[in-house]
């Protein structure tokens, strides 16, 4: 019994100068800081939605009211707690817990850090799928989406009632693709692309569309003029009635006395003789360079010439259009203006943290951040304050946490300034990091070495895994400050540079700016490589197409039409359109291999007999299908010669308007007066070769509407001779021999 009384009366003793202890500290104004759990709940009592002040860049605390709009939605008490990511700790779901249990409420509690959801509990109520969506939220948002972001797609997801299917699928989404969702802001890295990309489309894409309209129209203008044949050396241009343009005289070629005198011998055309079945030849007997028209030379010798300028400043101004539409697209699909969510910081939000504390110092020279995890027990802060206290320097602590997120955008000479402002008094500053342990001393005004407390220990400002607690260091520290000599006046520092501005920090710099200008040199460029490419490989196809038009059997590379009964209008338009295009392959062709540049022009000179016996430049009125039939066939076999000169020596006797035949065939004889005792090698283009075709069937005479369609072969005329495989050579010399050109 006496052992007992003698127990509770020392407990009783104990308690009781303990709690003098506190009485005489609570008398003197320096109450011992709140537990972190202790301090939120107390917040969350005055408001469910509590935004810490270490993050106005990133989260001002004037959002609270739209985190506290999203939460009504989901139907229940909700309280959101918005912290650094760092104070939460090793386990957000333990401080929400212990939250909880100080607050006392039911609801949905939300752990938010700087990086996405940290933890949602329920207490006291049914919320389905919360859990789901916050694992939802942090696999379907990128890593720069804001803490409001975050907490409004967190309450669109457990809304939508499917947020287990939206974590399972964003969950196997990340495993396929590891670069995760795409960001959602535009920063200024993405910024700089975008102007790069509009540099190169403003000037790339326009310029490229008109090199390549350009070369386009040229190409149609190449090919009118080599169908329509501007005239050089020649005819003049046809009329509308249709005229044919044909050379007074082929390169070498001379008219004297009456004779024209060609490559490979003499042709004279007797004077008044008339061709048979009435043809006429030329005027008294004589065809020579001047009975023809435009001799002298053509126009435009050698192609068209450049695009016109007055088809070209239309082109310009579309494309400057084009430019102009581009560059407005790109700042309707560029249209970010910040790279965060567009919430500005408040001067309210950006003082609030410097506020807080500097009302903390005001009343105790150690001041601990009650939103972080204790860095000091209750021991250490009460040795701590009354080392403070003797002190003869004046010297504040302040353990807070700092981040690029603060309002000094983690500059702690900032802070440090932006407390000695609010203090108004000389004094040094120790400003202590509970997270990272480091430790800092801004000397304002105090009689104290700098020099030493720059060489003081570097381990209590960067420490190791190994070195002792944050207590422990700045009670080694405050023994440092109490050692170090005197100074004969007080130090100020360097002003630190001033904080980026946080609506600035965010604004992204102008479209048309920065990269833009190298964009549109780049772009420049590419539309001329482009351009180069788009020619390059449109000759090429031009090139491939007229080697197999050639391997066909089409004349000179193009594959003309080859009815087996034409009518005279069409044997009269392509006749006449042969003839044009003969004419223009030849003029660029000078250097022609002599066998090549004769049968060409020999073909050119037969053909022109044919058709334009008066020499006026236009097809004869009454030239008969049989004619024009073989003016057309003279004319593709001419300009045959000019690439393949081998190729032109025979068509194929089926239909001559096939073209060149490059294959022979043995053909039965046939009944008639053709006939032949024995199988015949006539020659046949690649398609009869294979199955033989229709043979070709022209009416008796031009101007009979409804006459009945013979085979060619049995109608008069040098055309009739193709029928037994004669040579193109010996067609022409009969051609002159039909004349009488000798």
């Amino acid at each position: 019994m006496r052992a007992g009384i003698v127990l509770v009366a020392g407990w009783l003793a104990v308690l009781f100068c303990t709690g003098s202890v506190q009485a005489a500290e609570a008398a003197r104004g320096v109450p011992d800081s709140p537990t972190q759990t202790a301090y939120l709940a107390e917040q969350l009592r005055k408001d469910p939605v509590y935004i810490s002040d270490q993050l106005p860049r990133e989260v001002p605390r004037s959002t609270a009211p739209d985190f506290a709009r999203e939460a009504r939605r989901l139907g229940v008490s909700t309280y959101v707690i918005v912290l650094p990511s760092s104070s939460f700790g090793a386990e957000p779901s333990a401080v929400l817990a212990g939250v909880h249990d100080r607050l006392g409420r039911k609801g949905l509690y939300v752990a938010i850090g700087d990086t996405g959801i940290d933890a949602v509990q329920t207490y006291g109520v049914s919320l389905p799928g919360a859990e789901d969506a916050s694992r939802a939220t942090l696999y379907e948002l990128a890593y720069d989406a804001t803490p409001r972001e975050v907490f409004r797609h967190f309450v669109e997801v457990v809304t939508s009632g499917h947020a287990h299917q939206r974590a399972e699928q964003a969950r196997a989404a990340s495993e396929d693709d590891p670069d995760g969702p795409p960001s959602v802001h535009t920063d200024r890295t993405d910024r700089e692309n975008q102007r790069f990309v509009t540099g190169i489309a403003v000037t790339g894409i326009p310029l490229t569309a008109l090199l390549i309209t350009v070369y386009a129209l040229q190409r149609r203008r190449v090919r009118r003029a080599a169908a329509a044949a501007a005239a050089t050396g020649g005819a003049e241009s046809p009329s509308a009635a249709g005229g044919v343009r044909v050379p007074a005289t082929r390169g070498g070629a001379k008219a004297v006395g009456g004779r024209t005198t060609a490559a490979g011998g003499k042709a004279t055309v007797h004077g008044g003789k008339q061709a048979e079945g009435g043809k006429k030849a030329g005027t008294g007997g004589k065809r020579t360079g001047s009975g023809r028209k435009g001799t002298g030379g053509r126009k435009g010798a050698g192609g068209p010439g450049p695009y016109p300028r007055e088809r070209l400043l239309p082109l310009l101004a579309a494309a400057a259009v084009l430019g102009g539409l581009i560059a407005y697209t790109a700042t309707q699909v560029f249209d970010d203006t910040t790279s965060g969510d567009g919430s500005r910081p408040t001067a309210a939000d950006m003082r609030a943290r410097i506020d807080r504390v500097t009302d903390g110092l005001r009343r105790d020279p150690l001041y601990t951040d009650p939103e972080s995890p204790p860095a000091l027990d209750a021991a250490e802060r009460a040795h701590l304050r009354r080392r403070l206290r003797a002190l003869d320097v004046p010297v504040v602590i302040a353990a807070v946490p700092s981040s690029t997120d603060d309002e000094s955008g983690g500059n702690r000479e900032l802070l440090a300034k932006a407390l000695h402002t609010r203090l108004r008094r000389d004094l040094l500053i120790v400003l202590a990091d509970p997270g990272s342990g480091s430790i800092d001393l801004v000397n304002y005004g105090t009689r104290v070495d700098d020099m030493y407390l720059i060489d003081r220990p570097r381990d209590l400002s960067y420490p190791q895994s190994t070195d002792p607690p944050l207590g422990h260091r700045l009670d080694q520290l405050l023994t440092y400050v109490s050692k170090s000599p005197k100074a004969k006046a007080g130090h100020m520092p360097y002003e630190p540079p001033a904080a980026d501005d946080p609506v600035e920090e965010k604004a992204l710099p102008g479209l048309f700016t920065g990269d833009f200008e190298p964009g549109l040199v780049i772009g420049t460029f590419l539309a001329g490589l482009l351009f180069g490419l788009v020619a390059a490989a449109c000759g090429i196809v031009r090139r491939i197409t007229r080697r197999r038009r050639t391997a066909n059997g089409a004349p000179g590379g193009a594959r003309s039409p080859a009815p087996t009964e034409p009518s005279t209008a069409w044997l009269r338009r392509n006749a006449r359109q042969e003839l044009d295009a003969l004419t223009a392959a030849l003029e660029p062709v000078a250097a022609l291999p002599e066998d090549s540049q004769r049968r060409a022009w020999e073909c050119l000179d037969a053909a022109a007999l044919l058709i334009d016996g008066d020499s006026d430049g236009r097809i004869d009125a009454d030239a008969t299908p049989a004619v024009l039939a073989c003016a057309i066939v003279l004319a593709r076999a001419g300009r045959t010669a000019i690439g393949e000169p081998d190729a032109a020596r025979f068509v194929c006797h089926r239909n001559p308007l096939h073209g060149v035949a490059h294959k022979r065939v043995q053909v039965p004889p046939e009944g008639g007066g053709r006939a032949r005792t024995r199988a015949r090698s006539l020659p046949v283009c690649e398609a009869c070769r294979l199955t033989l075709g229709p043979v070709l069937r022209l009416r008796p005479s031009g101007s009979a509407r409804r006459g009945a369609h013979a085979p060619y072969a049995t109608l008069p005329g040098p055309l009739a001779a193709l029928g037994d495989g004669t040579e193109i050579d010996q067609l022409t010399r009969d051609v002159r021999e039909y004349f009488g050109v000798h």
